[in-house]
């Protein structure tokens, strides 16, 4: 080898340590971080409340078949195990591959008749269920109507805690349009025992009333255990639900968030389509197949 070639390849060689160390370092200061997909991802059988009470066993069949491994219910007219006992549902659900998760329950009439609290409660552990749902308190007038609130969250967590399962809170809207310049959400979220009141966070509702979700996520992340992904855009100053990946919302971005904070359960929910509530249902498993985070 000449000189001039030997001075050539070790200008080389020397440029090559040079981007190597470089890469490893930009490695070490930006680290990469793999893409993950939401599996499993589950439904809120709300999104099929017209079809369910026709054929409960068939319609959960077809979700199961879409794509979606874990349900959420909710109190229809045959209750929430839909007219079913609860080892029959658990045995039709494990014979699908489905787990039923959590169910929002008839919180307002069930509070205020214990016996039948006492039976929600003992039929959702006896269905195998974890988690037993508030999804709906309407806005409050006043903070002394908050704070009633969030007494009886504690007092019927504590219940429904000591027959091992949890108990939570679904949010819309209103609880995150400020009252007197505080959220109700964060009211909430700062005068329940954690021990007894968990939460579910629905990704479109934050959104709506725009709070900035990542940032609320970074603030009470461990507090919410599962969370609704709707999609939506608002027309006329409203919004109007479609399709996962036809609305507005940044999936990528919420979804990042949701797991960085802990969340354990993705459920689907849609309340308006574009055809029916089936068709839709099918397009948001597959969209959830292809999600990359």
């Amino acid at each position: 080898m000449n000189r001039r070639s030997f001075l050539k390849q070790s200008g080389l060689m020397a440029a090559g340590a040079f981007t190597l160390s470089q890469t490893n370092l930009l490695a070490n200061i930006l680290p990469y971080e793999p893409t993950k997909k939401i599996s499993p991802f589950g439904v809120q059988l709300f999104s099929v409340r017209t079809d369910l009470p026709k054929d409960p066993k068939g319609v959960m069949t077809q979700l199961a078949q879409m794509g979606y491994k874990q349900f959420e219910s909710f109190s229809g007219a045959q209750g929430f195990l839909w007219g079913m006992e609860p080892k029959e549902i658990k045995s039709f659900l494990d014979g699908l591959g489905v787990k039923m998760i959590s169910t929002h329950f008839n919180y307002r009439g069930d509070v205020e008749k214990p016996d039948q609290l006492k039976k929600s409660i003992e039929m959702a552990h006896d269905a195998g269920l974890t988690y037993l749902l508030c999804p709906y308190i309407g806005a409050q007038k006043t903070w002394d109507d908050w704070k009633k609130i969030a007494d009886q969250f504690n007092t019927v967590g504590e219940q429904v805690r000591q027959a091992g399962l949890k108990f939570g809170y679904h949010n819309h809207n209103y609880s995150f349009l400020p009252l007197d310049g505080k959220l109700p959400q964060e009211y909430l979220l700062d005068n329940t025992d954690p021990k007894n009141v968990m939460f579910e966070l629905d990704l479109c509702w934050i959104d709506v009333a725009g709070v900035d979700t990542e940032s609320h996520l970074k603030k009470y992340g461990k507090r919410y255990e599962l969370c609704h992904i709707k999609d939506y855009k608002k027309e006329n100053g409203k919004p109007v639900q479609n399709d996962l990946g036809k609305g507005s919302v940044d999936f990528k971005k919420t979804l990042n968030a949701a797991m960085k904070s802990g969340i354990k359960y993705y459920l689907v929910e849609q309340e308006e389509y574009p055809q029916s509530p089936l068709v839709s249902l099918k397009n948001d498993a597959e969209y959830m197949k292809k999600l990359e985070i």
